[in-house]
Parts: structure tokens; C-alpha cells; sequence
């Protein structure tokens, strides 16, 4: 039998000293304003990139094997890492939770790895600081967006003012319609790059969108009941959970919002203040 206990506290108005005392942000990334975020879809297991595209490298869903799925993860990597080469007020952000049960990293700690072994990674030139991190909570599309902003925050000590996701072309209605809306953040300061999986199964991963991923969060905008409510839980077998309510306090109303009928519908959009706001 399973018991499933929901608890909630106010946000923390601020971390921690024991935790600030150790932070020290370098004044390179001072000037940092733009989050590129590359979402994670699989775990890569590998230690050679000479076998980066083999699937037996990676920890995948069965949906996941056989096909062009793993070249495009790697195609999301470099895009995401060429972008931020190119601008030096970036910030690269890998996003995605320990989410298989066999794995002992998360999506977002394998991508970084990749990344890092295939020496792709923005650095700053004159302080050799690299402008790249990970995401280590996220267990879905909409958590890949909102947590990165708050770890873009809790890595820079300010929010962006400009925001490029690099995923799945067709995964772009989810994340430019619906997502940015549910976090009222700005048509004209969100871009995105889609990339898809070559082959015949392209297809058929669009109908599987269509079906498993924007319509379910068309009627369950913030992802918190029923189906996606459900996804989220299988995607957390390590019962891990973010730091974001301490480090970026001024979300915690974001961050707990889930829309029922008393505030009109699972459909209802965040109302209260967020720090765009005034940007």
C-alpha cells in the first residue's frame, strides 16, 4: 500500500546564512541576462562520446530505442552550447531530474557530462568561468522552464530578461503557448529552437506529443492533478525535492500554485506578483 502525504510551507523569506556563507558569485556573471535551457529527456550513462550516439549508452524509455532519439538529445546539446558561445551575457542551463530508478544522476548531470567531454562549453574568457550549469529537479516540461528560472537566479543572484529553450520542434506549442503563459513571461523576450529526431518515427512522436503532452496541459496548466500529476511522481523514485523556496523565495507563490475550482478551474494563470514583472 501506498500513502501519499501532501504537506506545504510558506516560502522562506530568505536561505539560509549557513548556506550564503558559502557562495561566492564570481563579477563575470555580472552581466549575465539571457537563460538558454536544454531540457533533458534521457539519462547518458556513457564515458566515451566516440559511442555518444549508441542507445545502449544512455538509459531510455522503450519508446525511446531504436530510432534517431539519442542524435537528437546530442543535437539539443551542441545547439544549445553554440548559442551561449555566442553570447558571452548567457548562461547555459541543463535541466532535468534523477528520474530512472537505475540511474545515480540526474538527466541534467549526464547532459553537463557530455558536454563537457565533447568540449563544447561557453566560458568566459577573461575569468575562464564557465557559463554553464544544471537544473537538477525538474520533473517535467513545465518544471524544465520554471526551475531553471530559479536556478538561473540562485546561480547569478538576479532573474533573466531574455529566455531560449532548445528541445523537440514538436514540443514548441507546448512550451511557447502554454508554458510562457503559465508563467506570464514575455512573447517578445522567449525564443525557441526545435530540434527533432530524423526518420519515420517523427511522426509519430508528433501525434504522441500532440496526445501525452500539449493537450494534457491544456486542460492542466501547471501540471498538478491527474495525469501529469501522476508523471511527475513516477519521475521522482529518489523522493528528491529543490531548494528554489529558499534560494528564490519571491517564486514560492509560483511555486506552489496548482488551480482548482476555487480559483477558477486547473486552467486558472498565476495572478500574483513575480519578479518580471517590474523588468
Amino acid at each position: 500500500m501506498v500513502f501519499l502525504v501532501a504537506q506545504y510551507w510558506p516560502p522562506s523569506p530568505r536561505p539560509p546564512l549557513g548556506i550564503l556563507a558559502t557562495i561566492e558569485r564570481h563579477d563575470a556573471l555580472s552581466a549575465i541576462d539571457h537563460l538558454i535551457i536544454v531540457p533533458g529527456h534521457a539519462i547518458w550513462k556513457g564515458s566515451s562520446i566516440a559511442q555518444r550516439l549508441d542507445d545502449d549508452e544512455w538509459i531510455l524509455e522503450p519508446y525511446q530505442r531504436g530510432g534517431a532519439r539519442v542524435a537528437a538529445f546530442f543535437k539539443h546539446i551542441l545547439a544549445g552550447a553554440e548559442l551561449a558561445r555566442e553570447d558571452e551575457n548567457s548562461l547555459l542551463i541543463f535541466t532535468g531530474g534523477q528520474t530512472r530508478p537505475s540511474s545515480t544522476t540526474t538527466e541534467a548531470e549526464s547532459y553537463m557530462r557530455l558536454a563537457l567531454l565533447s568540449d563544447v562549453l561557453p566560458t568566459d574568457v577573461p575569468s575562464q568561468v564557465l557559463r554553464a550549469t544544471t537544473e537538477n529537479y525538474a520533473l517535467d516540461s513545465y518544471q524544465n522552464l520554471l526551475f531553471s528560472v530559479a536556478r538561473f537566479h540562485e546561480y547569478t543572484g538576479r532573474y533573466p530578461k531574455h529566455i531560449t529553450v532548445v528541445g523537440y520542434e514538436m514540443k514548441r506549442r507546448r512550451f511557447t503557448e502554454l508554458h510562457r503563459t503559465a508563467l506570464r513571461w514575455f512573447p517578445d523576450r522567449f525564443h525557441y529552437i526545435g530540434i527533432d529526431a530524423e526518420g519515420d518515427e517523427a511522426v509519430a512522436a508528433r501525434e504522441g506529443e500532440r496526445v501525452n503532452g500539449f493537450l494534457p496541459y491544456t486542460v492542466d496548466a501547471y501540471g498538478c492533478h491527474g495525469l501529469l500529476l501522476s508523471k511527475r511522481r513516477s519521475r521522482n523514485p529518489f523522493i528528491r525535492y529543490h531548494s528554489y523556496y529558499s534560494s528564490s523565495p519571491e517564486l514560492g507563490d509560483l511555486l506552489n500554485w496548482c488551480p482548482g475550482p476555487d480559483e477558477g478551474g486547473q486552467t486558472a494563470i498565476f495572478a500574483g506578483p513575480l519578479p518580471w514583472d517590474y523588468t
